[in-house]
């Protein structure tokens, strides 16, 4: 696809919602369930919960990198 072809850019609609989407879920992966983690994961002293909220960060924020990489190419956002 060229640039100047229509259907090549989102309209602004589907950005918007697009860019609700893709925040609504970061911040639910990379903010909430390591704050649930966190606070409320028994079983495990503090130290523990950190190193696992620690890990499910930087792996959250690897897929999510990932998957954004995927749309992008396949021009969905």
């Amino acid at each position: 696809m060229v640039a100047g072809e229509p259907g090549t850019t989102p309209s602004w609609p589907r950005a918007v919602a697009a860019t609700v989407a893709v925040v609504a879920v970061g911040v639910g992966l990379l903010v909430v369930v390591p704050n649930l983690i966190v606070t409320r994961l028994g079983g495990l002293d503090r130290g523990q919960r950190a190193a696992l909220a620690t890990i499910w960060f930087f792996a959250m924020l690897a897929a999510l990198a990932w998957l954004l990489r995927r749309l992008q190419a396949r021009h969905l956002i």
